[in-house]
C-alpha cells in the first residue's frame, strides 16, 4: 500500500476531500495521511511525522512558506516532496513545471512524475536578526526583491495575489540604495564591490515567467549569482533591457547570458557576504529580517522530487 502525507496549509484555498479524492482517483488504495500547519509552524513538525511514518511522497499544499519548510525535512531522507501550489509566487512549482491552477492536477503530475533529485541551498546568518542556517529552494538575497516584500501590503496581497507586488515595487526602488559589500565566490580572491541588488539562486525564474538567473538549473550543483549596482535612470534603463531583451528573449533563441557594467552574473558553490551595513533579506520569496554577513552554500541532489 502507497503510503502519502500530505502537510497543508489551512490558510490557503486546498480542500482536505479535493486532494483525498484527486489521489484515490490514481491510487485507490492509498494510505493518505493529513496534517495542518500552524501559525507557528509552517509544516516542519507535520512533514517530519510523515517521514517518520515512512511516506514516500509527501504533497506539501500551500504556498512558498509551506513548500520550503516541508523540503527542509524531506531533503536528505528517502521520502519525495510533491507540491500543491496554492500561494502567491509558487516559485519552485513555477520553476520545476507543475501545474498552478488546479488541485486535481497538481495531484496528478506527483503521481505520474519520475523521481528527481534536485539542489537545495543554505544561508548561514552569521550577523543579522535571525543568527544559524537556512535552506532554501529556489532563491534569497538582498535589495530590491527583499525591500519589495518589506513594502507589500498583506491586505492587498490576500485580494490581488502577486499583483500587490507591483505597487510595492516603486516604494521599494526609491527606498533602495547602493550598499558597500565584500564577497568571497568559491576559492577565488575577495571582490568589493556597491550593490544594489544580490540575488543568490538554485532557480531561477520568478513570477509572471520573468527569469532573473537564466543559467540557474535545479540539478546542476552549483549556486546562480545576480549583482546589480544600477544608479540613476539610465543605470536602471539598461538593466531593464538586459533582463527582458539580452538575458530574456534573445537568449531563448540560442543567445549567452550577457553581463554589463551595472549587471553581473557568477556561480559557486559557495559565496561569502559582508556588507557595509544591514539590510532587508528575503528567502524564497518571504521576508526574513535584516542580515550583514551570511554565507551561502549548495547542497547537492539532496532533495527528492515528483516533478
Amino acid at each position: 500500500m502507497t503510503k502519502i502525507g500530505v502537510v497543508r496549509n489551512p490558510v490557503k484555498l486546498a480542500s482536505e476531500e479535493e486532494v483525498r479524492a484527486a489521489i484515490l482517483q490514481s491510487i485507490p488504495d492509498a494510505d493518505i495521511r493529513f496534517s495542518t500547519t500552524t501559525e507557528d509552524d509552517p509544516g516542519r513538525a507535520m512533514a517530519q511525522d510523515a517521514v517518520d511514518a515512512g511516506c514516500e511522497l509527501i504533497l506539501a499544499a500551500g504556498g512558498d512558506g509551506t513548500v520550503r519548510a516541508v523540503a527542509a525535512v524531506v531533503a536528505g531522507t528517502d521520502s519525495a516532496l510533491g507540491i500543491l501550489p496554492h500561494g502567491t509566487g509558487n516559485l519552485l512549482a513555477r520553476n520545476l513545471g507543475v501545474p498552478l491552477d488546479s488541485t486535481q492536477a497538481a495531484v496528478a503530475h506527483a503521481l505520474a512524475a519520475q523521481p528527481r533529485r534536485i539542489d537545495v541551498g543554505t544561508i548561514e546568518i552569521t550577523d543579522g536578526d535571525d543568527p544559524g542556517e537556512h535552506m532554501f529552494v529556489v532563491m534569497a538575497g538582498l535589495g530590491l526583491d527583499a525591500r519589495m516584500l518589506e513594502e507589500t501590503d498583506d491586505e492587498l496581497k490576500a485580494k490581488a495575489g502577486w499583483l500587490a507586488y507591483v505597487k510595492a515595487l516603486g516604494a521599494a526602488a526609491a527606498g533602495t540604495e547602493l550598499v558597500r559589500a565584500s564577497l568571497s565566490l568559491d576559492d577565488e580572491p575577495e571582490d568589493r564591490a556597491q550593490l544594489h541588488t544580490l540575488l543568490i539562486g538554485n532557480c531561477g525564474m520568478i513570477q509572471g515567467g520573468i527569469t532573473l538567473l537564466p543559467d540557474a538549473a535545479p540539478d546542476d550543483g552549483v549556486l546562480d549569482l545576480l549583482l546589480v549596482s544600477a544608479d540613476g535612470v539610465a543605470d536602471w534603463f539598461e538593466t531593464v533591457r538586459t533582463l527582458v531583451w539580452d538575458n530574456g528573449l534573445r537568449r531563448l533563441l540560442g543567445g549567452e547570458t550577457m553581463s554589463t557594467d551595472v549587471m553581473r552574473h557568477a556561480s559557486g558553490r559557495r559565496v561569502r557576504v559582508e556588507l557595509e551595513e544591514a539590510q532587508p533579506f528575503q528567502i524564497d520569496g518571504e521576508q526574513h529580517g535584516t542580515v550583514r554577513a551570511f554565507t551561502a552554500t549548495i547542497r547537492p541532489g539532496v532533495l527528492l522530487v515528483r516533478a
